[in-house]
């Protein structure tokens, strides 16, 4: 097997350092980061307030040579807010088109559930379809394009939950947690100062797109592809995986979006590990990840506090892997 190419793996090691100078811990969240920057995937990141979301993608940004934007969304937030508007020119009886905070390699929505569904549906088009039409004119998003989203878990007054159709075009949904005692002690020690921790930008945007290109050629058996198409359909129509237990909890399975963004992120986690090659453990790791949010529950399983990720992980423990 051929190795992985070793300016990849310098870019992937640079950017995890320079991302590691401000943030402590969190590894699980900086990796599964990484592998949304390596797949051209949209993430969603939810946890309780304070657990440096927005200050791990702010770092991630900083780390490469590209534009930022960070979206505050609330409950007034309009679409041309986040899109653009067209403006109408006195001067020369004409309009012109302002661009909004998406167009941006990067783009934060900050706690994305306190916008109502008009701003949600604004998004959509840019997130899947890599582009925004104003005024009927169509304009392309420049690549790399990432929409990081937090949302928070606990704070219910004043949220819009998500359309399912939007939080599909999630490729991974992250739950974030607090840091180990040890972890905590050193975010203390490097926070209590209040200076500022600066980054150096270690990436550019075409070493990133030349590092997508190769993880999509990397190797994934027939039976792996089996595997991943097994795991999502056991989703759908559990009893035949094996899981009736499951069918009276489950609402809706996963998508074919699933399939492929299952895919994708199994490659850039072997990637990651210097592989060139797809394993059923990275599958089985980042499954999780990429399934959690598109299996539905029902309200039995609301009843009987059985979560998406139980599912997920029962599906995982009884699907047969090669």
């Amino acid at each position: 097997m051929p190795a992985v190419n070793s300016a990849d793996m310098a870019l992937v090691q640079g950017v995890t350092r320079e991302v590691g100078k401000r943030v402590v811990g969190q590894e699980y969240m900086v990796e599964r980061l990484l592998i949304a920057l390596l797949t051209g995937g949209h993430v969603l990141l939810e946890g309780v307030p304070g657990l440096a979301k927005t200050l791990t993608v702010r770092t991630l940004a900083e780390t490469i040579h590209t534009t930022f934007q960070r979206i505050q969304f609330t409950p007034d937030l309009l679409p041309a807010d986040v899109v653009g508007t067209q403006i109408f020119d006195q001067s020369t009886g004409s309009f012109s088109v302002k661009r909004g905070p998406i167009f941006a390699n990067i783009v934060l929505a900050d706690e994305i559930n306190r916008a109502p569904a008009k701003v949600q549906a604004a998004l959509l088009e840019a997130m899947q379809e890599k582009q925004v039409t104003l005024g009927g004119q169509t304009f392309r998003l420049e690549e790399p394009f990432l929409v990081l989203a937090t949302q928070n878990p606990i704070e219910q007054e004043g949220t819009y939950p998500l359309p399912e159709a939007q939080v599909d075009r999630f490729m991974l949904k992250l739950r974030v947690g607090y840091p180990t005692r040890d972890d905590e002690k050193e975010i203390m020690r490097r926070m209590a100062s209040g200076a500022p921790i600066p980054v150096n930008a270690v990436a550019t945007p075409d070493g990133i797109l030349g590092a997508r290109q190769r993880i999509t050629e990397l190797y994934m058996d027939e039976r792996i592809v089996d595997y991943i198409v097994d795991v999502v359909h056991a989703s759908r129509v559990p009893a035949e995986a094996g899981l009736k237990d499951l069918a009276p909890l489950i609402e809706f399975g996963a998508s074919p979006r699933a399939t492929i963004a299952l895919a994708q992120a199994s490659r850039a986690h072997a990637f990651l590990r210097g592989r060139t090659y797809v394993t059923p453990d990275d599958v089985k790791a980042i499954a999780p990840d990429v399934l959690r949010h598109r299996v539905l529950t029902t309200y039995e399983a609301e009843a009987e506090e059985v979560t998406s990720d139980d599912i997920v992980r029962k599906i995982l423990d009884t699907v047969e892997a090669p």
